[in-house]
Parts: structure tokens; sequence; C-alpha cells
């Protein structure tokens, strides 16, 4: 029996090669550069959304300096929130750069994505140019510090974000929610199948 082919599982697992050899590239471009607070506890927030859940509303400044807020997507796009701890941390400086490189998965499933973190504008916008920049907003939750985090249950007892992911549909529902060990990359392939669920 011939195996069927399956366009976004390959285009999934060819994100994961180049992601890997993204992430052995930055370690070059970062050299000297990146803060290794070391191994951390995988999670110390408390989680408040549940799959099925309405997405709460927000309004933050992105890098750009214009606010972005949530409900500007509602009926129009799918959304991923990407919440990571920190700029010119070693994790987070390979995460966000292998969504470059998946640009086209996001586009093909009417989704866009939003970045976040507790770090100030100034903060990630150095970050980011100097990861060579991304294509998606990046939004600075730092002041109130860390609001939205809180919001959406992310907020670490440091007061840093977690590094987590939610998709969320059109209607504003969130479809998927990964809370991820903060030393560890969540897997490009897994975020791609919860893509390919949603409508069109």
């Amino acid at each position: 029996m011939k195996a069927r082919f399956h366009p976004v599982m390959a285009v999934a697992a060819l994100a994961m090669i180049l992601q890997g050899s993204w992430a052995m590239g930055a370690s070059e471009q970062f050299k000297g550069q990146i803060y290794d607070a070391g191994k951390l506890a995988p999670i110390t927030s408390q989680p408040r959304l549940k799959v099925g859940d309405r997405a709460p509303d927000f309004t933050l400044p992105s890098i750009k300096g214009e606010k972005v807020s949530l409900s500007q997507f509602l009926g129009k796009q799918n959304v991923v929130i990407s919440f990571v701890p920190a700029a010119f941390t070693p994790v987070c400086s390979e995460q966000w750069p292998g969504y470059n490189m998946i640009r086209d998965i996001f586009e093909q499933h009417g989704a866009m994505l939003l970045g976040i973190t507790t770090d100030n504008a100034a903060t990630l916008f150095a970050w980011t140019e100097q990861m060579g920049g991304v294509w998606f907003p990046v939004l600075s939750d730092f002041w109130p510090h860390g609001k939205v985090s809180d919001l959406y249950g992310v907020l670490r007892t440091e007061g840093t974000s977690e590094r987590a992911l939610f998709v969320i549909d059109r209607e504003g529902v969130v479809r998927y929610i990964d809370i991820h060990d903060i030393n560890q990359r969540p897997d490009l392939a897994v975020l791609v199948r919860e893509l390919e669920k949603l409508k069109r």
C-alpha cells in the first residue's frame, strides 16, 4: 500500500530541520550576548484558561510603536500567542526565529502570530533586530508589569512569562494551550497540527 503524501506534515518536518539548522547558526550569531540563567523550574504560574474559553482581550505596545489588540483580529484571522520569558536568553533566541521559517504555514491557516514578553520595548527591539527581524508583531507586557501574562495565567513567580502558546480561532475562542517547560522549545510540528484543525 502506497503511503499518502501529507503536505502539512511534510512542511512541518522541513520546518523542524530548518529550525535545528537555524539554532546552530543562532549560537554563533548571539555568541557572548546571551544570558543563561541555567535550568529553571519548568512552570511556576497558575493556569487560568482552558480550551473552549473566550480569550481575554488586551492591548499592548509593539516594538514598531503602534498598539496591537487581540480584538482587531476577531472575525478576520486565527491568532497564535507566543509568550516567552525574556530577550537575549538561549531558548527564546532560537524559538522565535524558527517561526520566521514557517511563516507560510501561518498564512496558509489564516493565522497571525503575536509574540509577547514582559521585557520593555527597547530591549525587544534590540533583540529582534539582532536576530534579523521577525515577521510578526512583538509586544511588550512590561507595564503594568506582566498584566497580560497574568490575565492568561502565565506570569511566573519571578515576574517573567512562561513559555506558552495559545491558539485562538476567529471567533476569539481558545482552541489549544501549551504551557511548556521553560527550559525547552515547543515542538513546531505540534503547533502545525493544531493550526491544521482550525477552519480557514
